[in-house]
């Protein structure tokens, strides 16, 4: 055992399970001879029988009593046989139920390291697991693992900085392209091919804006501690979508079921949450056939805040739309063209979902057409209560 490399767990490993193998054997030796000293057998001195004497008497005298020595030593083997298998059934039991308290004691420290890293995530990762105690494995672990969490969280900042240094500085050329479009249309009798392709660039550098705008929103809401995080109504945020989105619905003639019922309150970030529904709405606006329609719903238990969007058409298939989550994935040859989406809405809407602790669950219909729920937690009673009475002063504000 002297000579195990950082063996100091190991080390304990050994010696608490030899000495808990140790007593076991002690108390097996124990009881046995307690449970086989206690049926001894006592044989009461040999008798001549009568009427005979003699060397003949004294020779059946003897093998009498060899025969009842032999009886003895049988029951007295029956015994101590039976004895020690009862002996290792009750020590094979405690042996497990010591063995596992010991093991448990010896492995806690394992077990809160990792119930400490499993609360570490990516909203916290300047925290650290700080173990203290002697310099062996389970500090060895701890150690590793502190300075792995202290890569990531410096790999996630150098992505956050570059995500939003890279859209912020492409915005610049984006604004200096568009100026120079304005200025070629601005001057007198341009030609009319300069004017087509100005509108054509000018929709393309729109496309990269908003490809731009997505990606800081995404890394906002992947990356970033939600530190505006107040009370907000998911039926507002809708009502706010569908007043601005009218122009757009009424071009493609859809119509729109916008179930109302009682008042949807959950707790985040204003902005975020009003991307969120934003894109869930835009992607049933823009992903739709014509003429055809929306149902959106708000609903509220006590688990979570819903907001259910569905839309009609034809019939998806389920292991496409589970992939609409993710970044730049798309339904079809109609939405790989679209020139109005970027791919992002969707993974925007999970991502931020999932930054406010909530999920987005997407389900094909069975009878055609796609039904976007995200859940969201709810907010507190309290929460909800100031929230009605900050609005209810509010409108009535001259």
């Amino acid at each position: 055992m002297g000579t195990l490399r950082h063996g100091t767990v190991g080390r304990r490993f050994t010696l608490l399970y030899a000495v808990v193998f140790l007593l076991s054997g002690m108390g097996l030796l124990a009881l046995t001879y307690l449970l086989s000293g206690s049926q001894a057998t006592r044989v009461a001195p040999g008798q001549p029988p009568p009427g005979r004497s003699g060397l003949a008497a004294a020779e059946q005298h003897i093998r009498d009593l060899e025969g009842q020595l032999s009886a003895v030593h049988a029951q007295q083997s029956r015994q101590l046989l039976v004895g020690s298998l009862i002996a290792l059934v009750v020590m094979a039991a405690v042996s497990l139920l010591l063995g596992r308290a010991l093991a448990g004691r010896v492995l806690r420290p394992l077990r809160l390291i990792t119930a400490a890293t499993r609360r570490i995530s990516a909203e916290n990762l300047h925290r650290r697991l700080a173990v203290t105690g002697p310099a062996d494995e389970v500090k060895e672990l701890a150690d590793t693992i502190d300075g792995l969490l202290e890569r990531l969280e410096a790999s996630f900042a150098a992505q956050r900085r570059f995500v939003g240094n890279a859209s912020h500085e492409l915005r610049t050329p984006l604004a200096t392209m568009r100026a120079s479009l304005d200025v070629a249309v601005a001057k007198p009798e341009p030609a009319a091919p300069t004017v087509a392709l100005a509108h054509r660039l000018r929709t393309e550098l729109d496309r990269v804006d908003c490809l731009l705008d997505g990606f800081l929103v995404l890394a906002r809401a992947q990356h970033s501690a939600l530190a505006d995080r107040t009370v907000v109504s998911l039926g507002e945020l809708a009502g706010e979508t569908l007043a601005a989105r009218a122009t757009d619905i009424a071009a493609k003639g859809l119509t729109v079921h916008h179930e109302v019922g009682p008042e949807s309150f959950t707790r985040g970030s204003p902005a975020l949450l009003s991307r969120l529904v934003e894109n869930v709405i835009d992607n049933a606006i823009v992903h739709n056939d014509e003429g055809g329609w929306i149902r959106i719903a708000i609903r509220h238990d006590d688990t979570a805040a819903h907001l259910v969007v569905e839309t009609g058409g034809r019939v998806l298939d389920q292991d496409e739309v589970d992939r609409l989550g993710q970044p730049f994935e798309r339904l079809g040859a109609d939405r790989t063209g679209s020139e109005e989406s970027s791919g992002l809405g969707l993974s925007i809407v999970s991502a931020i979902a999932a930054a406010h602790g909530g999920s987005l669950a997407l389900r094909a219909r069975p009878e055609g057409g796609l039904r976007v729920t995200a859940a969201l937690p709810p907010a507190a009673d309290a929460e909800r209560g100031r929230f009605e009475d900050v609005d209810q002063v509010e409108g009535t504000t001259p």
